[in-house]
């Protein structure tokens, strides 16, 4: 119902910055909760960013509280992270996720629709 594009990741050096995004196709009406998750080698996959469907809420993990950056732009159906300070600890797969029902944004786990996800890796 739901398909999730992503694009913008690649390579970046230690304190460098990166913009993803995430296009959203279907019924998107019902993408109530956008998110990104990310995955590391031997890691679980672990929820990054979260924001709800007017903006007016985000959650963010400790982990990266004050440099990236969630936001969206219904019109466009698209979901933007801003990456800044990057460090090479944030080196992971990262995937774009959609929640049809609403819910608490910072219990988000398991989503109705994810990305294919997209590569960032931060070097030293």
């Amino acid at each position: 119902q739901v398909r999730l594009v992503e694009s913008g990741g690649g390579l970046v050096q230690a304190g460098g910055s990166l913009r993803l995004s995430c296009a959203a196709s279907g019924r998107t009406f019902r993408t109530y909760v956008m998110a990104w998750f990310r995955q590391a080698p031997g890691k679980e996959r672990d929820l990054v960013a979260a924001i709800n469907w007017s903006g007016a809420s985000t959650y963010y993990a400790d982990s990266v509280k004050g440099r990236f950056t969630i936001s969206r732009d219904n019109a466009k159906n698209t979901v933007y992270l801003q990456m800044n300070s990057l460090k090479p600890e944030d080196t992971a797969v990262y995937y774009c996720a959609a929640e049809d029902h609403i819910v608490v944004i910072s219990e988000l786990r398991s989503p109705d629709y994810w990305g294919q996800g997209t590569q960032v890796t931060v070097s030293s």
